[in-house]
């Protein structure tokens, strides 16, 4: 399972995300960040909507990327709210340690 968050250099409330996201422990996930300056197509789709997170799944025998998407949580949420948002749109996390 992997989530996505869409994000920039100096763009704080990504930062403050990123670091919450990674002190999730109770859920196993990979975390990629994309940086929205590297492609075209990023920046015009998230430009002004960073922080942007999504759910990937690989699904296919093309392993094709399906991506859902998940709501921003509020900048003051902590890592355990968060991880409740999470827990909403991640199916079977609660016991699922495959990454």
């Amino acid at each position: 399972m992997k989530i996505i968050l869409y994000s920039k250099p100096g763009c704080h409330l990504c930062e403050g995300l990123q670091e919450k996201l990674e002190q999730i422990t109770s859920i196993s996930f990979n975390l990629e960040i994309r940086d929205i300056t590297t492609r075209e197509d990023w920046f015009a789709a998230y430009q002004y909507e960073i922080p942007v997170l999504f759910l990937s799944n690989h699904r296919g025998t093309e392993d094709t990327e399906v991506l859902q998407s998940i709501p921003r949580p509020s900048p003051r949420a902590n890592v355990r709210q968060l991880e409740q948002l999470l827990l909403k749109y991640i199916p079977s996390m609660e016991n699922n340690n495959a990454e």
